[in-house]
């Protein structure tokens, strides 16, 4: 909807109506929404969570509740990422994916969010203190303990520990060296969330027949993680 100075009194409601119904989404799942200053800019005041911009009132009153959500989720996962990068660095998230791990964790959610130049970097989501937050995951790709604890047992697959990979993932070529190997049927993958166009928070797994899912350590950060028929070269 535009407004204009004549309907500034129906503007005012509206903007009243959505920062109220922010702020009770926000209770709800335990996010700090930061003051709104709708008397003053109307539907085109500026929101943020936890310090951070979301997008103004008009945007986010067009969108479904779960798609609102998952907007505020994404532009958490990415605030956590940048901050993770050395300071003065302006880059912008390309990818997110959430990551399905056994249970229990000691947190929500584990994610990879990708980044312009490509890193790879790991962002959990936990309560502290009665609020949800997102902060660096401190992995370490030679932690087999580690490894075991997030995808559970080692399996043996057509592929061996050490071995030297080509992958193809998003129509690219990666090299890198397989460092774990996760059974067949195992939920080791979720959808991908793009930076243009946000969805619905939960993930969908899949599984390559009865192949393993491999963790594929690149150098880019977290390791990929792919499906049997995704290694498309063996280094000679």
């Amino acid at each position: 909807m535009t407004y204009s100075r004549r309907n500034s009194i129906e503007e005012q409601q509206e903007a009243a109506h959505q920062a109220e119904y922010l702020a009770a989404l926000c209770e709800q799942w335990s996010l700090t929404l930061d003051h709104i200053d709708w008397q003053r800019w109307g539907m085109q005041a500026l929101v943020k969570v936890n310090g951070v911009e979301i997008a103004p009132l008009l945007e986010l009153g067009q969108r479904e509740r779960d798609d609102l959500l998952c907007l505020i989720q994404l532009k958490l996962l990415e605030r956590a990422a940048l901050e993770a990068m050395p300071a003065g660095a302006e880059l912008k998230a390309l990818m997110w994916r959430p990551i399905a791990v056994v249970q229990p964790q000691a947190f929500l959610s584990l994610w990879v969010v990708t980044l312009e130049t490509d890193e790879r970097i790991p962002i959990i989501e936990r309560i502290r203190n009665g609020q949800r937050v997102y902060e660096l995951y401190p992995f370490d790709a030679a932690d087999t303990r580690q490894l075991a604890a997030l995808f559970g047992d080692l399996h043996q697959g057509a592929y061996h520990l050490g071995e030297h990979v080509t992958i193809k993932e998003h129509a690219r070529l990666y090299s890198g060296v397989i460092i774990y190997s996760i059974p067949p049927g195992k939920e080791a993958s979720g959808r991908k969330y793009p930076s243009k166009g946000y969805h619905t928070i939960a993930g969908t797994a899949y599984t390559d027949g009865e192949a393993a899912t491999y963790l594929v350590d690149c150098h880019d950060g977290f390791p990929h993680l792919i499906q049997q028929s995704q290694i498309v070269q063996e280094p000679g």
